[in-house]
């Protein structure tokens, strides 16, 4: 419901899905912030941290692991290979398929970044007293788990 004082704001404005993809764009803004230097997204951050608790999974399966689709995922993959961080291995079993592996400088990448990241998801929920954190983080997952079939790539982990 629209407050008087808001009365000339567009309708989108008290919608959720406008305030997602605000915390969205918040929580990438922060990221980077706190990992600056270090020239890594969001993205490239969850596929390695996948790949470094699941040695040898393929990039479908990373795709699926992080909601996201196979062409996207193959670009953050190849750049990855490229800054030689993550390695793609044909598998024994199917040539078709390429197992995932972190090199020793993707590791030490993804062990420099945690910090930031952490104080990252701290800054984005210091507005909230903590208990309210817990249950947006609750609320968070509900939402995410509830609606995740309708994403153009759901995620086998909601």
């Amino acid at each position: 419901m629209k407050r008087e004082a808001d009365a000339a704001l567009p309708d989108f404005i008290d919608q959720p899905g406008h305030y997602i993809r605000r915390l969205q764009q918040i929580a990438v803004a922060v990221f980077l912030q706190e990992t600056e230097g270090l020239g890594l997204t969001p993205v490239q951050y969850a596929a390695l941290q996948t790949v470094a608790g699941a040695p040898g999974i393929d990039q479908r399966s990373l795709a699926r692991a992080i909601g996201f689709d196979t062409s996207t995922i193959a670009g953050v993959v190849d750049r990855l290979e490229a800054r030689a961080l993550m390695q793609r291995r044909f598998s024994p079993d199917d040539r078709r398929v390429r197992r995932l592996a972190l090199t020793p400088a993707g590791s030490a990448l993804l062990d420099a970044v945690r910090p930031g990241m952490e104080r990252a998801q701290q800054r984005l929920l210091a507005p909230l007293p903590a208990a309210e954190r817990v249950e947006f983080m609750r609320m968070l997952r509900l939402l995410v788990t509830a609606n995740n079939e309708l994403s153009r790539a759901p995620s086998v982990q909601a």
